[in-house]
């Protein structure tokens, strides 16, 4: 027994320590001069794709296209009265659907990512190569730029053959970080963001088709002091936050409200910055650059 626990407990700890040599932190970002925190606003504009892929119920998908037909021209109105420069993380199907939305994202100067071809990676790799050059070509066709950031789960490998700078998906750490796939030579960087600020996980009533009971409808009140205190420790410590949003959820008009106090109160206090996150890959990679894997 006791030799069977020690073997175990071996096995734990080399599997804990290749997991850490995967991943590099940057103590320190360094960010630019009088900048104490850099914030990025994110936007998944999923609009229904997700819900056709969970083959939720009608409902599901007028939710869905509403951020399409409304919520995202809310929230780029919302930005852009603010001078901030967001991320628009958006499916190459969107690029069809709505591209009206996405060509005014890009000219008001924000930056538009990947989100995987219809809000899903497929398994075989040679449909995945597909479904990501596909992705591309639709966002370069319709803003005239390819994407250099992604938020999928699509192979470390593939994203550095179309020229993927970052990718914005785990969470590991708070600060921006490296992580290198456990079969591959190179890091790519991380932008975390965690579902404790991601709207869905306070607005969406039956969401990724859970129980009802599981759900909550909260009041963007109390949303708004969970954000401001999340953006508050990390102001104090000075750092990192990525706020996610969906446009079909924080596009509905008290939501749009509660970010628009949210982000005057953040621009009230000295050194906030709202780069996209290509900026900040772009920062981070010219100044901590991730070390050599030996």
């Amino acid at each position: 027994m006791t030799m069977n626990l020690d073997r175990d407990v071996a096995e734990i700890g080399q599997a804990a320590r290749a997991y850490d040599e995967r991943h590099q932190t940057i103590a320190d970002c360094a960010w630019p001069e009088g900048v104490r925190i850099a914030v990025n606003f994110t936007a998944d504009f999923d609009a229904m794709l997700l819900r056709r892929v969970l083959n939720e119920p009608p409902m599901q998908l007028a939710k869905g296209e509403f951020g399409g037909r409304v919520g995202i021209w809310r929230l780029i109105e919302l930005f852009d009265s603010h001078g901030v420069k967001a991320t628009i993380f958006t499916p190459g199907r969107i690029c069809e659907l709505y591209p009206q939305a996405v060509r005014a994202a890009a000219r008001s100067g924000h930056e538009i990512g990947d989100h995987m071809w219809e809000h899903r990676v497929p398994p075989e790799r040679e449909l995945e190569a597909d479904h990501l050059s596909r992705a591309v070509a639709a966002i370069e066709r319709l803003t005239g730029h390819r994407p250099v950031g992604t938020r999928s789960w699509h192979t470390q490998s593939l994203l550095r053959e179309h020229g993927f700078l970052y990718n914005s998906h785990n969470a590991p750490d708070v600060l921006p970080h490296y992580i290198r796939e456990a079969d591959g030579p190179d890091a790519m960087l991380n932008l975390p963001f965690h579902f404790a600020i991601d709207d869905a996980m306070f607005f969406n009533f039956a969401w990724l088709d859970t129980e009802n009971a599981a759900q909550r409808m909260m009041d963007p009140e109390h949303v708004f002091e969970i954000f401001w205190a999340a953006f508050w420790q990390q102001y104090r410590q000075g750092g990192y936050l990525n706020i996610c949003l969906h446009p079909f959820i924080s596009g509905r008009a008290l939501r749009i409200a509660m970010l628009d106090r949210l982000i005057a109160r953040m621009k009230a206090l000295p050194g906030v910055w709202f780069p996209t996150c290509a900026e900040v890959a772009r920062h981070c990679l010219a100044h901590k650059p991730p070390r050599a894997v030996t």
